[in-house]
């Protein structure tokens, strides 16, 4: 695969955030560049200036995993990264096929079986949510169900976070930390691209938000990537109000290139009160929907 465009933009602008006082050189009189020079980033990798220039256009076919490393460790790439970097030599070579996803799962092809569901609705304390890298959220508990109501509510988000995140004027209201949950949202797509370069309904995801927001344009044009693992998230539900969350992020390893997304409250605080709440509401939909099915 040609990823040389993407190679290029990536290591540029890592090589732009770095400062020569984050590298520990000196710097200088009459810079031109806001980060470190080309010849700065080969020194620190200890490689010719024109070896890294190549590798800077886009050239990382055949290069060599200690290669790669000198050159995560000279731009100070964090584990995220440096497995974008790999990825993207991988994609370069050709080599990616045993590293992409067997299945790329979306909302229209994919259902959980039977043993996932139930593992979801076993988990009752706070929303549990499975997903691609694409963001399309695939299976639910009840509990997230109710709590992620706008995203539901919307036929045009088509159960997708990033759509919902950009496209969706009741993300802003949703999510207090509007901004930050935009860098993420990108950062995760971005993440995704350099792991399966092949995936075309994330081409078309890309461009659609790409053309209808600016918001993502501008982040998408960062080049930052990120890896959801663990945290805490803030949240403004429209119904129980304010609620921060923490959530841990787990791989299925019976569904590669899915992961599930578990969200809790710390014990006896104002948000455990407000899940609790949600969860009511959503015993109660549950309770109506099985009323409202047909007997007999």
């Amino acid at each position: 695969m040609d990823n040389r465009e993407e190679v290029r933009e990536f290591l540029t602008s890592r090589r732009a955030k770095i400062t020569p006082e984050l590298a520990g050189l000196p710097a200088g009189p009459r810079r031109r560049v806001p980060g470190l020079r080309r010849s700065e980033v080969a020194a620190l990798a200890d490689m010719s200036v024109e070896y890294y220039a190549k590798l800077e256009r886009g050239s990382l076919a055949g290069v060599s995993p200690a290669v790669l490393e000198a050159v995560a460790r000279a731009l100070q790439l964090d584990d995220a990264e440096r497995a974008h970097l790999l990825h993207l030599a991988q994609a370069a070579a050709g080599s990616d096929a045993l590293s992409r996803p067997r299945r790329r799962s979306t909302v229209r092809q994919w259902s959980p079986h039977r043993s996932l569901q139930w593992t979801l609705d076993a988990i009752t304390a706070g929303p549990a949510v499975v997903s691609n890298g694409r963001m399309d959220v695939l299976a639910v508990n009840p509990l997230a169900r109710v709590f992620y109501a706008d995203l539901f509510a919307n036929a045009d988000n088509q159960r997708n976070l990033a759509r919902f995140n950009f496209l969706d004027p009741a993300s802003r209201r949703f999510y207090p930390d509007w901004e930050l949950f935009g860098d993420m949202a990108v950062a995760i797509l971005r993440r995704e691209a350099g792991r399966d370069p092949h995936d075309k309904e994330l081409h078309d995801l890309v461009g659609e938000l790409s053309t209808r927001s600016r918001e993502f344009r501008t982040r998408w044009g960062a080049h930052d990537v990120r890896r959801h693992g663990t945290g805490t998230k803030r949240f403004r539900h429209p119904a129980v109000g304010d609620l921060t969350l923490a959530y841990e992020a787990l791989d299925l390893a019976a569904e590669p290139g899915l992961g599930m997304t578990v969200y809790t409250a710390e014990p006896g605080s104002s948000s455990e009160e407000g899940l609790r709440l949600l969860a009511s509401l959503a015993a109660t939909e549950d309770a109506g929907t099985a009323a409202r099915r047909p007997t007999g």
